[in-house]
């Protein structure tokens, strides 16, 4: 690529990602990001960067600044003079869209965040095998034999034995020249995070809840997800009755019935027990509700099953409530008044979409 079109290609990139970084907001709660995903790149909207194109007129127009009228006023027939002209057959004005890398996306939420990087805990990793390459060598098998080494000790040879010539430039190795890469099996530790969400699907949670859920989900797994190599995500949903279900099911199920949170805390432990290690995990339970629990005897079993249990086994429990005109929001006041000593309990209320960002700030900024 010439070096002109490569300063471009940066160039437009850092517009993107500056785009990105001043609309971030917007884009943490629009489901248009996470609509357009794929791989491990998003494409994002950018409204004030149009496409570049050449507009002819005729010479006859003047120059700019001459002419009648006063500063300010739109010249007839040019952007700025709405519903004036006639029928043209020029194109009109396109928004145009940027690649965001999934990586580089992270990376923004971040910095414009101020959210550390986490810490996984010391015994909570798993070690992985990586083979590197280190060095060349004169004994390998086919495989691994490296052309450009080869070809080059062949040249070298026939240069200094004569037998090359720019008439006839055959290069052809013989035995001596093959040259093959050499590599060493390397252990890396390779930190492993489970996320395990829970979702309240009761009568009072209704399609804009489930919405702020799945955006802050999102967004949730991006940053974890640049923090570990190897993330896995359970979903449980409950009602009056808890059960696991995948992503799918899990942002598009009904809301019907009453509350009762212990039943998902309850399977959310037995998970953590039959699958994920403490010693091996780093854990993080994210429960989204409208803080409406069915009884007083049910939110202490929800405290005694944190207090006792969940929370010295978790890098970190998240509640998140989602404000709605039938929950009584009773639930973040419970966790508030006995819990509120414990920093492995994070709690954050979202009124609306508008506030995702609030919220996962409030999640994730302790760096646990």
């Amino acid at each position: 690529m010439p070096l002109n079109i490569e300063s471009d290609v940066h160039r437009f990139k850092q517009i993107v990602r500056g785009r990105v970084r001043k609309e971030l907001r917007k884009h943490m709660s629009s489901s248009e990001i996470i609509g357009k995903e794929g791989g491990r790149a998003v494409r994002v909207p950018l409204p004030q960067i149009g496409i570049p194109r050449f507009r002819y007129g005729e010479n006859e127009q003047g120059g700019i600044g001459q002419g009648e009228g006063e500063e300010g006023q739109a010249v007839p027939g040019q952007p700025g003079d709405p519903g004036q002209g006639q029928a043209g057959d020029q194109p009109g004005e396109h928004e145009i869209e940027g690649e965001v890398s999934l990586e580089e996306l992270a990376e923004i939420i971040g910095e414009e965040l101020e959210l550390p990087r986490i810490e996984p805990r010391g015994q909570k990793e798993i070690k992985s095998d990586k083979d590197k390459y280190t060095g060349i060598s004169r004994l390998g098998p086919e495989s691994l034999r490296h052309n450009r080494r080869t070809f080059r000790e062949a040249l070298k040879r026939q240069v200094a034995s004569g037998s090359w010539s720019p008439q006839d430039p055959r290069i052809i190795p013989i035995r001596e020249d093959k040259r093959y890469r050499t590599w060493k099996t390397k252990f890396e530790p390779q930190s492993s995070a489970v996320i395990l969400y829970m979702m309240d699907v009761s009568g009072s949670m209704g399609r804009e809840q489930k919405e702020i859920v799945r955006l802050e989900a999102f967004w949730i797994d991006l940053w974890l997800s640049h923090n570990y190599k190897n993330v896995k995500t359970r979903f449980i949903i409950h009602d009056a009755a808890a059960r696991e279900v995948d992503r799918e099911t899990f942002f598009t199920t009904r809301e019907s019935g009453g509350t009762l949170i212990s039943s998902a805390y309850k399977l959310c432990w037995e998970i953590i027990e039959a699958d994920y290690p403490p010693e091996e995990w780093n854990i993080y339970p994210f429960h989204f509700s409208d803080g409406d629990n069915w009884s007083k005897a049910d939110t202490t079993q929800c405290l005694e099953l944190l207090r006792g249990r969940m929370l010295p086994a978790v890098n970190q429990f998240s509640y998140a409530q989602v404000d709605s005109d039938y929950g009584s929001g009773q639930f973040f006041e419970d966790l508030k008044a006995n819990l509120a000593d414990d920093e492995r309990l994070v709690l954050s209320r979202v009124p609306d979409r508008d506030h995702i960002m609030d919220s996962i700030k409030e999640l994730l900024g302790k760096g646990r």
